[in-house]
């Protein structure tokens, strides 16, 4: 009776214990059951923007070289300084070309009275012609001398005519309203014919230039059928610092030929600068806005990426994750916009991803996309 009592306590014993594990390994893992934020995912309306670097160019940047020799007498502007159209901006010595402009003038009125000595000389023949005192001969040689005299004026004209647009090369003025830049030569430097003195843009407007891939170009046009003058679409422009410009441009021209090898054409798009901020040859980022309907939206906290894929942990109806690879169409602000790889209504786990691993199961707490949105503007302030 003694041996029976106490095998029943073994098995007491025995039974006790196995629940007492069972209840703690059930308590171990409730435990390492995390709770994490997911949010499912929907379709909305949004705008995908992408950037593009782009080289700035004055819409006039026009090279100032001397056409004529000489040493250069007089430097009237300084780097960076604001001219305007017919301004002197340089002058070389024109004391050479002043001569030879005085010269072609003395010719000139040498020629012009040769000429008249020529047409009283006719006259006094064509005189002695009539009364048959010379041949008529002589009448035609004296017409001929007068000719030459003529045609010795319209040339002396012409070399005076050259004198005076030499001497006026001497002084260079400026082609438009513009800022200098550079001037390299300092006064009483010989300045050969065609030496680079200066460059002068005109940076009122500038044009941004920028490339397109073949399938971005053929996007284009399809959304924007027309595209004459200053009619096309409107562009954003993100400084060298990050900062946005204030001013938006638009788009106005494209080149006819692809780029070969690198399959790219460059648009161009035109950007106002009352402020002069914007330079010739500085450079930024064209932003271009495309509206997308109906799109996939996936918060970029609840991405990662792997060998240059990005995946997601979508949560299934047992609220268990598991990886899920997929391709994004582009970025906007802190979200992917999907291209393919996820559907409307799925759940994805939107923080804390680090702390999970395939096929672990989780508590979902839902969250809102409207209360993503305001984490991720939070964030940006």
């Amino acid at each position: 009776m003694k041996n029976k009592l106490s095998l029943i306590i073994l098995i007491a014993s025995l039974l006790m214990t196995g629940c007492a594990t069972k209840n703690k390994e059930s308590e171990t893992e409730q435990s390492e059951t995390l709770t994490l934020p997911v949010v499912q995912l929907t379709r909305q309306n949004t705008t995908l923007k992408r950037d593009y670097v782009s080289r700035l160019e004055a819409t006039q940047n026009v090279e100032i070289r001397a056409r004529v020799s000489g040493y250069l007498e007089k430097i009237y502007v300084d780097e960076g300084q604001m001219v305007h159209k017919g301004q002197l901006l340089f002058k070389l010595n024109e004391a050479e070309y002043q001569a030879e402009f005085d010269r072609a003038n003395a010719n000139l009125k040498s020629a012009v009275a040769n000429a008249r000595t020529a047409e009283v000389e006719m006259g006094r023949v064509q005189l002695l012609v009539e009364k048959k005192i010379v041949s008529p001969s002589e009448l035609e040689l004296a017409k001929a001398k007068l000719e030459a005299a003529k045609a010795a004026i319209d040339e002396e004209k012409s070399t005076r005519a050259t004198a005076a647009l030499r001497l006026s090369h001497a002084g260079i003025k400026a082609p438009f309203d513009g800022t200098i830049n550079r001037i390299p030569f300092k006064m009483g430097s010989l300045i050969e014919e065609g030496a680079l003195l200066t460059t002068v843009s005109d940076v009122r407007e500038v044009y941004a230039y920028f490339d397109v891939s073949e399938k971005e170009y053929l996007n284009y046009l399809k959304k924007n059928p027309t595209r004459d003058g200053r009619n096309g679409q409107e562009v954003e422009m993100v400084l060298a610092d990050e900062t946005p410009y204030a001013y938006k441009g638009r788009i106005e021209t494209m080149e006819s030929i692809f780029e070969e090898g690198a399959g790219t054409i460059a648009f161009r798009a035109r950007f106002p600068n009352p402020n002069k901020l914007l330079r010739h040859g500085s450079s930024g980022k064209i932003r271009l806005a495309n509206a997308v309907s109906d799109a996939i939206l996936v918060p970029q906290k609840a991405v990662f990426e792997v060998q240059d894929k990005n995946y997601v942990y979508v949560v299934d109806a047992a609220n268990k994750v598991k990886t899920r690879s997929f391709v994004p169409q582009g970025r906007v602000d802190s979200n992917y916009i999907v291209l393919s790889g996820l559907k409307a209504g799925e759940r994805v786990v939107y923080e804390g991803i680090q702390n999970i691993r395939d096929g672990a199961r989780i508590i979902p707490r839902s969250i809102s996309t409207d209360s993503v949105s305001a984490q991720n503007a939070v964030a940006k302030q």
